[in-house]
């Protein structure tokens, strides 16, 4: 391969969030944006397949289609095709999805078209919360290696392993057709270049964090440990894979098919895919001992160290160690919150309720625009509501608020877990609640930052991006000032996507590492957020208060029947 050297030369960067994908063209060199485009996905907005009582959310892969066509066509046309090098695929994770021999998805397949267990199985899907269970009570009794000890020591219902033992128990047909699972970036890695299912690179962020791969045992759980798991998993792990690659790394060139579905050519390189908060971090200029917040629906918390220094420290509690998953020859640990976005959407519904259910249906205005005028009555509901919860005094409230709404990721994986607001009153506000809730947010942040540090990885500086950070100065400065840190906020708009477009560009030859990718493609910082030292000391005692309050919900309140915690037979083994 020959590689560019002309300045017009161009990647593409292509970020699948929970909503929606956006692809970003930029310049090879300069990482100057060039055009972006966003889909949202039109099966998800309706919320088919999905069951918010159950905590199953799926997704149709043809959505995941659909919107790779609109976004990357709409931006290739700003270029020559030929000037496009590279391209690079994120996406969120753990979201597997089971494949037949041939690495097509089952939902693609007549009979399964509308089975949710064929879809992809998103993130925040907590319907395995036994599996997850059992995963955690077998990996310390089973007499064999723990499996566990490089996630963080406890084995999540939003990962891999929980997530195909549940559905393959549920559903026979499924588990029956299913010759093997992908995670979402590695299936679309895969779609695009048209490769061979058992010679296709799969991706070391998604295994390593999420599927319990390592190398000191020979990649994934043995075949042993697995069956002991579930009967129905046998034979999988050598239809899976054993070795995996960084998203620097070369997965193909894109397939005849999709260059012209694309507008692209066959000479574009196709870099092994990643996880959204990988990629992000990368954009944000990620490097030793920084964290980066990744801060979207969810938040994930990066983190790269050198492998010298950490040696064979284990951080309990997190989302995994791997070594090369962000930045190769580096270790990446991963930590976060399962509701950060999410938290904020769950009150937003509720307080909009009576736009959605009493607003007059008019003879004036069609269904879509009613919907219109909703949406921004909503909009402005909540501008007012962010104006009103920052005026707040809080030494003023005694609202308090736990952040658990779907469950907790870290520190200590439990998605057993639920949300809660104490000490309301007759006089208590929304705008109370609200700012509570942000709150909430920044505490579980810290708690984060003090499990890092309490075993041996020093924080030093922290970094925000995403949609939270880019639009809520409310939320960056209460948790500046609950950190009691700087929090710098990254400029790029859609840094998961310029985090790709930099793998895609070291696939494509036109930086020799992601570091020198990261230096000249990066887009700086928007503006930094420093603590406010009058509130520092009230923070630091709600914090505590917050500690005390999630211990006694954890401890105190009784699952539901059926419901295991995931950490409660860790506890008991």
């Amino acid at each position: 391969m020959q590689t560019p050297t002309s300045t017009d030369a161009y990647v593409i960067g292509i970020d699948y969030g929970s909503d929606s994908v956006r692809a970003v063209l930029v310049n090879a060199h300069t990482g100057v944006e060039i055009a972006q485009a966003v889909h949202l996905y039109a099966r998800w907005k309706e919320q088919r397949y999905c069951n918010a009582t159950k905590n199953q959310f799926r997704q149709h892969p043809l959505d995941h289609i659909e919107g790779l066509e609109a976004t990357v066509r709409r931006v290739a046309q700003k270029v020559p095709a030929e000037q496009i090098v590279g391209l690079a695929v994120d996406t969120t994770g753990s979201t597997p999805g089971p494949v037949d021999e041939h690495g097509v998805a089952l939902a693609l397949k007549p009979g399964f078209e509308e089975n949710p267990n064929a879809m992809f199985v998103l993130w925040k899907d907590h319907t395995a919360l036994p599996e997850a269970a059992e995963i955690n009570r077998k990996a310390r009794t089973w007499g064999g290696e723990d499996f566990t000890q490089f996630e963080g020591g406890i084995y999540s219902s939003e990962w891999f392993w929980a997530k195909i033992a549940h559905v393959v128990r549920e559903d026979e047909a499924v588990a029956q057709a299913a010759y093997s699972w992908m995670e979402h970036c590695d299936w679309l890695t895969l779609l695009l270049t048209g490769g061979e299912l058992k010679t296709f690179k799969r991706s070391r962020c998604a295994a390593g964090h999420k599927a319990m791969w390592h190398e000191s045992w020979g990649g994934l759980p043995s075949e042993e440990f697995l069956t002991l798991l579930e009967p129905k998993l046998v034979g999988l792990r050598e239809r899976l894979f054993e070795e995996t690659y960084t998203a620097d790394e070369v997965a193909g060139n894109l397939s005849e098919e999709w260059a012209q579905r694309l507008g692209l050519t066959t000479n574009t390189v196709v870099a092994v895919g990643s996880f959204d908060a990988h990629a992000g971090a990368v954009a944000g200029e990620i490097e030793a001992y920084s964290m980066v917040k990744v801060m979207g629906t969810s938040t994930c918390d990066i983190v790269v160290a050198p492998m010298d220094e950490v040696g064979g420290k284990l951080v309990p509690g997190i989302c995994g160690q791997v070594d090369g998953s962000v930045i190769p020859g580096m270790l990446g640990l991963e930590a976060g919150q399962s509701a950060v976005g999410d938290l904020l959407a769950w009150f937003r519904g509720v307080i909009e309720w009576p736009l959605r259910t009493l607003l007059p249906q008019s003879s004036v205005l069609t269904p879509e625009q009613q919907a219109a005028l909703r949406e921004e009555l909503s909009d402005k509901m909540m501008a007012e509501l962010n104006v009103a919860a920052a005026a707040v005094n809080p030494e003023e409230s005694q609202v308090l608020a736990l952040d658990w709404v779907n469950g907790r990721r870290t520190p200590d994986a439990n998605q057993a877990l639920k949300g809660a607001i104490m000490n309301l009153t007759m006089g208590t506000s929304a705008p109370q609640i609200f700012r509570a809730l942000v709150e909430s947010i920044c505490y579980g942040s810290k708690q984060i930052v003090e499990r890092f540090e309490q075993e041996g990885i020093p924080i030093k500086q922290v970094i925000g991006l995403g949609g939270v950070a880019k639009k809520s100065g409310f939320m960056m400065q209460t948790l500046a000032d609950v950190l009691n840190r700087p929090i710098k906020v990254a400029e790029s708009d859609q840094a998961p996507a310029l985090g790709s477009a930099m793998y895609a560009a070291v696939a494509a030859g036109i930086h020799p590492d992601v570091v020198t990718a990261q230096k000249a493609m990066g887009n700086g910082f928007a503006e930094t957020y420093t603590p406010n030292p009058a509130r520092v000391a009230d923070y630091q005692r709600r914090y505590e208060q917050y500690q005390a309050f999630g211990q006694y919900v954890e401890h105190a309140t009784q699952l539901q029947p059926g419901e295991v915690a995931e950490t409660e037979l860790v506890d008991q083994a």
